[in-house]
């Protein structure tokens, strides 16, 4: 059993040297920015106070944080971290709880912050299909504006250890396993990992952990945006603005999103993300290949640099396998 269930993903956290900077892309991406306290603030359409946050200073990834059922489990976490329970400062008040994970990313776990309700625009008209023609005697008319986030769905990390990490997770937050991830036959390299709500349906993942090679960092964070029109329409945006796209436009294997990905100006990956998979406790994890991740049902495959796919499958096989024989070692050298 876990300490705690996690009921979502709370935010991402990020320093960069410019805020204005940083505003302006952000708002092109869709969100409603504010300052406060000298951190700038976005928003989405979900009525909870804030889903990213940048600090001045430095250009890094910073935390993610995770939303508790109650100020109660936040204690329960809290007692068994030896770690005080706080009042936030920040936007939506409430209590933060502030944990190390075992790559030194800082998680930051909140509860009882004060929410607006949800609006939920409608960006395009429905569908007219062979079968059905639902959109009678009027027209399709979209205006150039930018995407509408709104909410946070999940991140990824990149981890030095997966197995280490994964438990950590679990232990402490009862994430569930959707789809573990293998760099080769029997090496595992990540997993999605998705909230325990019980009977009620989540994102196929709210946070992935990877054991890649370079090092500490934010791999992306994932905003649901309300249709793919939506979707196509910011994309268009950021175009007309000259931004930095990654990886687009296409649908996933695993989540089935449709998926459109841009880099902010210091380097971070955003995605715009809609019609994801949504999964209940019950559902069993599967097993997948390195390939399955790479790869869109439609769309192009993963940008990596250059380099062809099948080096870096070799490359990530050979990190992992090198990395779990060097732990073997180190722990019989220790006993």
């Amino acid at each position: 059993m876990s300490i705690i269930t996690v009921q979502d993903i709370a935010h991402v956290r990020y320093a960069a040297p410019d805020l204005a900077v940083m505003r302006s892309f952000l708002e092109d991406f869709g969100m409603k920015c504010f300052e406060v306290n000298g951190r700038l603030y976005g928003k989405g359409t979900d009525g909870r106070p804030f889903f990213h946050v940048t600090e001045p200073g430095k250009a890094e990834f910073l935390a993610v944080g995770f939303l508790a059922r109650s100020v109660e489990d936040l204690e329960r976490l809290a007692d068994h971290e030896d770690a005080p329970v706080e009042i936030s400062t920040e936007p939506g008040g409430g209590k933060i709880l502030r944990l190390i994970d075992p790559d030194g990313y800082r998680i930051e776990v909140v509860a009882d912050q004060a929410n607006n309700e949800p609006s939920f625009p409608l960006i395009g008209e429905a569908f007219n299909t062979p079968a059905a023609k639902p959109r009678l005697n009027r027209e399709v008319r979209l205006k150039p504006a930018p995407s509408h986030p709104h909410r946070i769905g999940h991140t990824g990390l990149a981890v030095s250890d997966y197995r280490v990490s994964e438990k950590w997770y679990k232990d402490r937050f009862g994430l569930l396993t959707t789809n573990e991830i293998e760099a080769a036959k029997d090496v595992p390299l990540g997993a999605f990992l998705r909230c325990n709500l019980g009977d009620q349906p989540t994102d196929h993942h709210t946070l992935a952990l990877l054991q890649l090679p370079g090092g500490r960092r934010n791999l992306h964070a994932a905003f649901e945006v309300p249709s793919v029109d939506d979707l196509l329409m910011g994309h268009d945006y950021l175009k007309s603005k000259k931004r930095k796209s990654f990886w687009s436009l296409g649908r996933h294997v695993l989540g089935s999103q449709f998926f459109d990905y841009w880099k902010d100006p210091f380097g971070n990956e955003l995605e715009h993300w809609t019609d994801g998979d949504v999964y209940t406790a019950d559902q069993p994890p599967t097993i997948e290949s390195i390939d399955t991740l790479f790869k869109a049902q439609w769309g192009p495959p993963i940008p990596i640099g250059g380099i062809p796919v099948g080096l870096v499958k070799r490359m990530l096989s050979l990190f992992v396998r090198t990395k779990r024989r060097f732990s073997r070692q180190h722990e019989g050298q220790n006993t």
